[in-house]
């Protein structure tokens, strides 16, 4: 079973437009409730990263962990919260580690941690499509 998601074209301050890769993941909220979420596919993030109201919209609370500082590509840091939540992609359910960004002005990310590695990934840039292929038959969500 293939998973495709698409390029979105976006406007950049550097470029103008481009295309990003997007995907189309579902995150469970603390309500039981699957939640579209629309992060850009980061193959150079770590970690997946929500937004703050993203996260507040979950039912996340400042008490699930310790905050810490997550940096990026400018070494800038941002407060986050590390934890795990449960994201469908496709119809493959997994509680991958999740960064949760206590500002809003960070970029929705769907990095490696936990993901990358249950998907044959492949970015066709001319294209403008992604396939996340399943890796081995496991359906369930990992630990």
């Amino acid at each position: 079973m293939k998973i495709v998601f698409r390029y979105r074209q976006m406007k950049s301050a550097i470029v103008g437009e481009i295309k990003r890769p997007v995907a189309e993941v579902y995150i469970r909220a603390k309500s039981g409730e699957w939640i579209e979420f629309h992060p850009f596919i980061d193959s150079g993030a770590d970690i997946t990263l929500i937004p703050y109201s993203f996260g507040l919209m979950l039912g996340l609370t400042k008490d699930v962990g310790e905050i810490r500082e997550l940096k990026g590509v400018r070494g800038i840091g941002v407060p986050v919260i590390i934890t795990k939540i449960p994201m469908r992609i496709g119809d493959i359910e997994l509680e991958p580690w999740v960064a949760w960004a206590l500002i809003e002005e960070a970029p929705p990310l769907l990095g490696r941690l936990g993901i990358f590695d249950r998907f044959k990934i492949t970015f066709m840039e001319k294209e403008g499509k992604i396939i996340f292929e399943p890796v081995g038959s496991r359906r369930q969500v990992s630990q």
